[in-house]
């Protein structure tokens, strides 16, 4: 279920990743395919149809798609927006409560991120950035088997903060019945949203990025999906801008023995249920310690103080295929052999954890101490959640205000530094081959400076 293993056998089986085009497809999941498209397909030609197909026939195709892979009829895809306010109205006071309380704080955060433009005229003339929201961005919120409202909050407020000034959602609806989630209809409200449409999969990408009848082109688009998903916005790049592509989530905690086991197992826990894929990971230099927590995980699951944990089976084979204790010498080795994973998320539950932050060098974000557990940054806490996978911590970033702006350069040169630079100009030109380019700066480089 939860097995101990040390550094080696761990970079064999759970620190070892696949590329989205390495993924071995599930019989089942091709079977299903070849019965939708009447022949034997992989997903990535399946998606490259769909997508074909929404570019040419518009709502029309999406309606179809969404009745072929959902079962459910949508005939207007757009949610009206009497139907979004009487989900707001109607939903349980708690939990409104909570979503609001989490939207001041994601807000209160992503204000304190700096936007600047600058302009300055040390150089000669005057240069400088400007800075300019995108206008148009769409956000895909998954439904599936665990809808995520969180996830609406988590993408759309910092878009609004940053100054996006459309922002469409595309959500599916529920298979069969074609019922909106009302939790998601709720926290779409409650974020700020423009426009909510009815759609998943890699029809709802295709809708968002060529537009229909009905929905507009966006410029880009963000939020995890399926592998659908995430293959149709691999496929949409270039026409429009994407955030990235999501996999599994990934969670490694560090701790040392002054941390609590069951705490600890909570935390791996929760993330095993994300995904049957999804990495839930301790690394410790204490044998005994991860013997606890192994404890604690079968109690949990199986022993006599069991809960109803709900996606039991999905927590199971998580934790079967991608979790697991890895035992380290040190601290200072389990932090190393996180930094080449570089996962999602870094729990640090280890005495004086800012003393080791520092020496975090690859996660999407860091959880210092036990009770800054990752749950709170999934929900509450205040960073967006949508956070770098597969190792692209390397080079990425959580989402933020910068993913909803852009920046422009200005120039504005005065004569006599035109004349200065434009024989620099012509020399470098030369040396490209490009002659063109040196006949204008040797024009600039002859005009006559402002008096």
């Amino acid at each position: 279920m939860f097995s101990i293993m040390d550094v080696t056998t761990a970079k064999q089986t759970i620190l070892k990743r696949s590329a989205i085009d390495e993924i071995t497809v599930p019989e089942k999941l091709l079977a299903q395919l070849a019965q939708t498209f009447g022949e034997p397909i992989q997903p990535a030609e399946a998606v490259r149809r769909i997508l074909q197909d929404i570019r040419r026939n518009g709502d029309a195709a999406l309606q179809s798609w969404t009745k072929r892979l959902d079962w459910a009829e949508i005939p207007q895809p757009r949610i009206p927006e009497a139907a979004i306010q009487a989900a707001l109205t109607s939903l349980d006071p708690a939990l409104r409560s909570a979503l609001e309380e989490a939207a001041g704080r994601i807000e209160k955060f992503h204000r304190k991120q700096p936007l600047i433009s600058w302009i300055d005229q040390s150089l000669g003339g005057t240069l400088g950035q400007i800075l300019r929201p995108i206008q148009q961005v769409g956000f895909y919120v998954p439904g599936g088997t665990a809808p995520l409202p969180s996830s609406v909050l988590m993408s759309v407020i910092p878009a609004r903060v940053a100054g996006v000034s459309r922002i469409v959602i595309a959500t599916p609806p529920a298979r069969q019945t074609g019922e909106m989630n009302p939790v998601i209809l709720a926290a779409a409200a409650i974020a700020g949203a423009d426009e909510i449409y009815a759609a998943g999969g890699a029809q709802a990408i295709g809708a968002l990025a060529f537009g229909t009848e009905t929905i507009l082109q966006v410029d880009k688009i963000v939020g995890p999906g399926n592998l659908f998903v995430t293959l149709a916005k691999q496929q949409v790049f270039g026409r429009v801008g994407i955030d990235g592509l999501a996999g599994p989530t990934e969670t490694v905690l560090i701790a040392d023995e002054y941390a609590d086991p069951a705490w600890a197992a909570a935390d791996l826990l929760a993330q095993a249920e994300h995904d049957i894929l999804a990495s839930a990971i301790l690394l410790t230099p204490s044998r005994s310690f991860a013997g606890k927590v192994q404890t604690e995980i079968e109690n949990f699951l199986t022993g006599k103080e069991t809960i109803d944990l709900g996606r039991k089976e999905i927590i199971l084979q998580s934790l079967a295929a991608r979790g697991g204790a890895v035992i380290t010498g040190s601290i200072a080795e389990a932090i190393a052999l996180s930094n080449e994973f570089a996962p999602e998320h870094v729990s640090l539950a280890v005495k004086d954890a800012w003393g080791w932050l520092d020496s975090i060098q690859a996660a999407g974000g860091v959880f210092l101490g036990e009770h800054s557990c990752e749950v709170m940054g999934d929900y509450i806490a205040g960073p967006s959640h949508i956070m770098p996978t597969g190792g692209t911590a390397r080079f990425s970033s959580p989402l933020n205000l910068w993913d909803f702006v852009r920046i422009i350069s200005v120039v504005n040169l005065d004569s006599k530094t035109a004349a200065r630079l434009g024989a620099q100009a012509e020399q470098i030109a030369r040396a490209e081959g490009l002659n063109a380019h040196a006949l204008a700066g040797s024009l600039r480089s002859q005009s006559i400076p402002d008096l």
